[in-house]
């Protein structure tokens, strides 16, 4: 039997839609829905209640994606490279004491305690799409605040054309950073007005509780209109910076993951057409919708540029 090593893995092995698919369906039988009790997850655990408020403004009103799918199916390749892996193996990651360093082009640089991070700010609920470039998506209630308000926090001098996120780097709990999927640690950016955008969101939980470790414990990014790859998780660095930062997917495969990652159902990905999905808990597929339906709120950031190219 050959056995590869990690190098040996390309970036088009990571993900086969065939496979992914042949899953879901069988997930979606009865035999298979009845395997998941037996599962051990990170999820397994309850997790504390989190005071919030509900934000209608910027919630959609579909169907919410049912907690055990959200919680049990994810990206997440600090922690395997399966969608079933991160609930697996997640309950062994540390996420108190929990900092972020805030550096680069900004007044108010330092490392900040998670607790000081959260504390100017009252939790509300979102809900909203999350897009998988694999085709398919889920409905899910996100609690956490506007990244927006604590970019004002930390004051970015007008050289703070970008922001770039970073992911906690701990091999010795995140057992996917010992495989060289992708280069480590996990790194994320947006423009400064896309970071703005009052649709960008900083989550701390999910489904009234705080974040499952799986979904990217205790902070991550949300930006409903992309791609979710671009929602980074488990973030310990937030930079602002002059030039458009490198994004791990498109470090790994360029040809596959663009920088901008706005979601267009005419802009197929190489190996399979963007134009359906499937929302997970759903038999049948749907249209995609240009930005994930979002483009409303969202299209006006890309007002002349071409979507076929910038993808």
């Amino acid at each position: 039997m050959l056995i590869k090593k990690p190098g040996d893995i390309k970036p088009s092995e990571i993900t086969d839609e065939s496979v992914y698919m042949r899953r879901r369906e069988f997930m979606q039988t009865t035999a298979g829905l009845a395997l998941l009790p037996f599962v051990k997850t990170a999820s397994a655990k309850t997790e504390a209640a989190l005071k919030h408020v509900k934000n209608k403004k910027f919630s959609t009103d579909e169907k919410l994606t049912d907690h055990a799918s959200i919680t049990s199916y994810n990206n997440f390749y600090e922690f395997g490279t399966d969608k079933t892996s991160p609930a697996k193996y997640a309950d062994r990651l540390t996420t108190s004491p929990w900092s972020i360093t805030i550096d680069g082009e900004v007044a108010k640089p330092g490392k900040y305690n998670l607790e000081d991070i959260l504390k100017p700010h009252s939790l509300e609920e979102r809900i909203y799409r999350l897009r998988c470039v694999e085709r398919w998506s889920m409905v899910v209630p996100w609690i956490g605040f506007s990244l927006a308000d604590l970019i004002k926090r930390f004051e970015p001098t007008s050289k703070a054309r970008y922001v770039q996120f970073t992911t906690l780097y701990r091999p010795s709990e995140m057992p996917g950073q010992k495989r060289s999927v992708l280069e480590w640690p996990y790194v994320e950016g947006l423009r400064i007005d896309e970071a703005m955008n009052p649709l960008t969101f900083l989550a701390v939980g999910l489904y009234g509780k705080v974040m499952p470790k799986q979904n990217g414990a205790p902070i991550r990014l949300v930006v409903p209109w992309k791609y979710g790859y671009k929602s980074i998780k488990s973030i310990v660095r937030i930079s602002f910076v002059q030039n458009e930062p490198p994004t791990s997917w498109n470090l790994s495969a360029p040809n596959e993951y663009g920088f901008f990652s706005n979601v267009n159902p005419e802009v197929d990905h190489p190996r399979w057409s963007q134009r359906k999905e499937r929302r997970i808990g759903e038999f049948l597929r749907r249209d995609t919708q240009m930005f994930n339906g979002y483009g409303e709120q969202v299209a006006s950031m890309y007002r002349g540029m071409d979507l076929r190219k910038y993808y």
